[in-house]
């Protein structure tokens, strides 16, 4: 069967074969299909995951992040173009500085396009990441103090908004900057930008006790479970966590053909106006990356993220032309790209027993 149910749970059930538990959202012309398979937790009788299951979404944050940075600037609270060390002015520790390379200041539009030339960790996490790859809660230390003196010892590998060097420090650094100049913190930012005019529930930094007991417990690839991660003040960059029922109606608002239909459309559209290429194929939007598939592939838009932590792996992926859209949500460290660029490409190219056709 082609029916978008039959799809989704097709794709479910495959990742159950390689992930504890797996949760996978199919968006096709207006509808949502969110099927579960596998196992919330270790034990053999718990039940598979649901539209209402938490996980840690890993750098899909990026996303909030970098939409948290449109709804502000079009606001008036911030600009693309504010540089990084005037918004945290008065938040950098004594002596500490923002680093700079050529004439073009590091602005808030470079951190969310990873275009800022800050290397991937903050300052002295890389050989640690090395030494200790499987290093339980590795960015718990990340304090905004600790962000910001380390700064004063980052050098920019690139001017500026001169090329993509994806960064995790960059984009949790655009967190900890919207967040001091809208006199909050992340999470109250996200909430208040984003999750409250979106009706999103279950989109938190910090889940609730309520939200606690509906958390799949992460895993590594060999089953064991593991400590959730805590990303401090870096937390704009992973820190997150959400369910396939959330991120289903941020796609939709991403999927919406009217800017003015969604309480986000006009942050939305500033996130796709912003593009940065990346090579002959791809590019970088405000919080996302996009890419048009060859001719010969059918030539369709993709415009996605993807997210991992220490048990868990994300990705969320749409394409606004065909309006369809996929997520998949997964509580082991196992990689689930494959499959859900599969779903994708089929959600774009079959003409079955999707709504509207």
């Amino acid at each position: 069967m082609n029916d978008l149910g039959s799809l989704v749970q097709q794709t479910a059930d495959r990742l159950a074969g390689q992930q504890v538990g797996a949760v996978v959202a199919g968006l096709a012309r207006g509808t949502v299909e969110i099927r579960g398979a596998g196992r919330t937790g270790p034990g053999a009788d718990s039940g598979p995951p649901g539209p209402d299951t938490l996980f840690e979404i890993g750098s899909v944050t990026k996303v909030f992040t970098s939409l948290a940075l449109a709804r502000l600037t079009l606001a008036g609270t911030v600009t693309l173009d504010d540089p990084l060390a005037e918004v945290l002015a008065d938040a950098l520790p004594a002596g500490a500085t923002v680093p700079a390379k050529g004439q073009e200041p590091l602005a808030l539009r470079h951190l969310a396009t990873h275009t800022s030339g800050l290397p991937r960790l903050p300052a002295g996490m890389l050989l640690s990441s090395l030494l200790s790859p499987n290093k339980p809660d590795p960015y718990a230390h990340c304090t905004a103090d600790a962000l910001l003196t380390g700064l004063g010892r980052t050098r920019l590998r690139a001017t500026p908004g001169r090329s993509f060097r994806y960064s995790n420090l960059g984009a949790g650094l655009l967190g900890l900057a919207l967040a001091h100049r809208a006199g909050v913190g992340y999470g109250d930012l996200v909430r208040r930008e984003i999750c409250e005019p979106l009706g999103l529930k279950d989109t938190v930094l910090e889940p609730d006790p309520e939200q606690t007991a509906r958390l799949a417990p992460g895993h590594t690839p060999g089953g064991r479970p593991v400590p959730a991660w805590h990303l401090a003040d870096l937390a704009g960059a992973g820190g997150l966590r959400s369910t396939a029922a959330d991120l289903a109606v941020l796609l939709r608002a991403q999927l919406a053909d009217d800017a003015e239909s969604t309480p986000l459309g006009p942050a939305i559209a500033l996130t796709r106006e912003v593009r940065h290429r990346v090579n002959p194929v791809a590019w970088m939007h405000l919080g996302w990356l996009g890419h048009r598939l060859h001719a010969r592939q059918g030539g369709h838009l993709q415009i996605w993220h993807n997210g991992g932590t220490g048990g868990y792996r994300s990705f969320v992926a749409f394409d606004p032309e065909r309006q369809v859209g996929v997520i998949v949500l997964a509580n082991t460290r196992r990689s689930v790209d494959t499959p859900a660029v599969r779903l994708l490409r089929t959600l774009q190219t079959t003409r079955a027993t999707f709504p509207g056709q």
